[in-house]
């Protein structure tokens, strides 16, 4: 799965999730740059670096041969999680995962080299493997 090489630090405090501020839309990787055909975050949501896995594994496979795929998002926030069982105190959990936070108006994934009809239908089945609302758009 997708991991940072080095971190700078190896856990991260936990942020809050709040509404309104996580809602706000993305500035910044909000058009489509590479490819063709995208698609693009619709509500926020922190996506694992094994939902992205999936989802690139599921445009590969419906793309197509022909197809060049650019992920547009990478996890470097890490995740902490204790054992199972274990008491509350003695410090923070060990590192589990990594996420993207991602905000709306974010792309998420591009498709070039196919034709439109496949290309929006290869989109479509990476955006279910994601835990978030999607749509599929166009270059402008």
């Amino acid at each position: 799965m997708l991991a940072p090489k080095k971190a700078k630090f190896r856990k991260w405090q936990t942020g809050r999730r709040h509404r309104v501020r996580m809602s706000n839309p993305d500035t910044r990787g909000i058009s489509v740059a590479f490819g063709s055909f995208g698609i693009k975050a619709l509500t926020p949501a922190r996506v694992t670096s094994n939902q992205i896995e999936s989802a690139r594994r599921a445009l590969t496979r419906a793309g197509g041969k022909s197809a060049k795929i650019w992920v547009r998002i990478f996890p470097d926030r890490p995740f902490t999680q204790k054992a199972a069982e274990v008491g509350m105190g003695s410090g923070k959990g060990d590192v589990a995962g990594y996420v993207f936070e991602v905000r709306p108006g974010r792309i998420l994934f591009e498709i070039d080299g196919t034709s439109e009809i496949i290309a929006r239908e290869a989109l479509r089945k990476a955006g279910t493997k994601l835990p978030l609302k999607v749509k599929v758009i166009a270059r402008v």
